[in-house]
């Protein structure tokens, strides 16, 4: 049986998807809502102002259930990104985020993925398994999206020091060149100060 209605929700479809495209923040980001997000678009941000801030505290549990804190990072520069499975640019990073992980995990880098994701974390569990992600994710909240100033597109990927203290943010997607040159002086850093 033909629809006489199919060519209208065709269209319907295609405005839909097109309207999510534009939405997103230069292509390689998804919109995402968050109480206190900032307007902004897709940007580095680099602490050059010489003072320090310290990361944000938080307490989430991993994919197991297990409570995971920032503070048993101590002394390792940590990336934390913010994503989810229903996004793909957070996908297409996830690849260049485990190449980093291996990579410099020797020299005390720890990738934390904070999954944004509504859904149950064994869903997020299995798509974890099956993306081959190495490094520890959590399930984050509103709470902590808003005590990293606002999540307003994910990935949004955070830069903290050895000494626990927010070295820049990156929002939207990005590539093992330009996560390597955020993270790399961080590595150089004397850990003397802990």
């Amino acid at each position: 049986m033909k629809s006489k209605h199919l060519p209208l929700i065709l269209a319907a479809v295609a405005l839909g998807f097109l309207a999510y495209r534009s939405s997103s923040t230069a292509g390689n980001s998804c919109p995402f809502t968050s109480s206190t997000a900032p307007q902004g678009s897709v940007q580095t941000v680099a602490n050059t102002s010489g003072k320090t801030e310290a990361a944000p505290a938080w307490r989430l549990k991993d994919l197991n259930g297990r409570f995971v804190q920032l503070a048993d990072f101590k002394g390792k520069v940590v990336i934390l990104n913010f994503w989810a499975t229903w996004c793909p640019p957070c996908r297409a990073e996830i690849p260049a985020l485990a190449a980093l992980q291996a990579k410099y995990q020797s020299q005390g880098l720890v990738v934390i993925g904070v999954s944004m994701d509504e859904a149950a974390p064994a869903v997020v569990k299995a798509f974890a398994l099956k993306a081959k992600i190495n490094y520890p994710v959590v399930m984050g909240t509103a709470e902590t999206a808003a005590a990293y100033g606002g999540v307003q597109v994910i990935p949004t990927t955070i830069f903290i020091d050895r000494q626990g203290n927010v070295a820049g943010t990156h929002q939207g997607g990005a590539g093992q060149e330009l996560f390597e040159a955020a993270v790399k002086p961080l590595l150089g850093k004397a850990t003397a100060n802990l």
